[in-house]
C-alpha cells in the first residue's frame, strides 16, 4: 500500500529581503518567527504570525503560502487551499506555482476529494515537471481513484440487487394481497352453516334393531336343550301323578 509523500513545502526565506524599510522588516521578523514555530512543530502559533504579515500584506505570497501549510498541518484544509490560491495569484516563477498545486493537491486528496487532487498534481507538474515527490502523488490519487470506482460499481450493484428484491417481495406481498381478498370475498358468497354436521346427526331416525340370525347348528342345540328340559318336566309330573302327559310340538 503505498503512502502520500506528506512533506507540504514551505517557503523559508533569508533575512536579506525586505529590508529596505522598517515596515517591511517588521513583516520578515514576524514572518521568520513563525517559520520556527512551524519547524518546532507549534503550528497553531505559526499561524498566528503568518495571519498577521498576510493581513499587513495580503499579496505577499511567503505569508499566503506558509499560512496555507500551517493550516494543512492543524488539518484545516479548505482554509489551506485559499491560502494556497492567493498565494499562487502572486508567484513569480513556475516553480513556486508547481510547489503550490502540489500542496494544493495534498490538501484535496486529504479532504478526500480524489478527483480534484488528481488535476492539482496534473497542474503541479505542468509548472514543475521534473517534481518526484509530486509524480508520486500523482500516482497514489491515481491508484486510489481505481480504488474508488470499483468499490462504487461493487457498491451500485448491490444496490440494484438490493432495490430488484424488494420489487419482488413487494409484488410477492400483493399477491398473497389479492389472494386473501379472493378468499374472504368468496366466504361471503358461498357461506358454510356452522351447525352444519349437528344437523344432519340430529335428523338421522333411530335405527331399528337388526333380527339376529342363528346357524343350523346353533339351533340344533337350542332344540336339544329343549328336548331335555320335557324330559325332565316330564319326570317331574311322573313322580307326581303317575302319568305321563304328553305336550304337543310346535315346531
Amino acid at each position: 500500500m503505498i503512502n502520500i509523500k506528506s512533506n507540504t513545502y514551505i517557503i523559508l526565506l533569508s533575512l536579506s529581503v525586505f529590508l529596505s524599510c522598517g515596515y517591511a522588516q517588521s513583516n520578515r521578523s514576524t514572518l521568520n518567527g513563525g517559520v520556527d514555530k512551524y519547524e518546532e512543530k507549534k503550528y497553531s502559533d505559526a499561524e498566528v504570525d503568518f495571519r498577521k504579515v498576510v493581513e499587513n500584506s495580503p499579496k505577499n505570497f511567503e505569508a499566503n503560502f506558509n499560512l496555507g501549510t500551517s493550516y494543512y498541518k492543524q488539518e484545516k484544509y479548505g482554509d489551506a487551499i485559499k491560502s494556497f490560491q492567493s498565494a499562487f495569484e502572486n508567484a513569480k516563477d513556475d516553480e513556486s506555482r508547481g510547489k503550490v498545486y502540489h500542496n494544493i493537491g495534498n490538501s484535496l486528496l486529504k479532504s478526500d476529494k480524489i478527483e480534484q487532487s488528481v488535476e492539482a498534481y496534473k497542474n503541479a507538474l505542468k509548472f514543475n515537471p521534473n517534481d518526484q515527490d509530486t509524480k508520486y502523488n500523482l500516482s497514489y490519487a491515481l491508484e486510489m481513484l481505481k480504488n474508488k470506482d470499483k468499490d462504487k460499481n461493487k457498491q451500485d450493484k448491490n444496490d440494484k440487487d438490493k432495490k430488484d428484491q424488494d420489487k419482488k417481495d413487494q409484488e410477492q406481498q400483493n399477491q398473497d394481497q389479492k389472494n386473501n381478498d379472493k378468499d374472504k370475498q368468496n366466504q361471503k358468497q358461498n357461506p358454510q352453516p356452522k351447525d352444519q354436521e349437528s344437523k344432519q346427526d340430529n335428523t338421522k331416525q333411530p335405527q331399528q334393531p337388526k333380527e339376529q340370525k342363528i346357524s343350523k347348528d346353533e339351533a340344533n342345540r337350542i332344540l336339544d336343550a329343549l328336548k331335555d328340559n320335557e324330559k325332565d318336566l316330564q319326570k317331574l309330573l311322573r313322580k307326581k301323578t303317575g302319568k305321563v302327559k304328553k305336550t304337543e310340538k310346535d315346531w
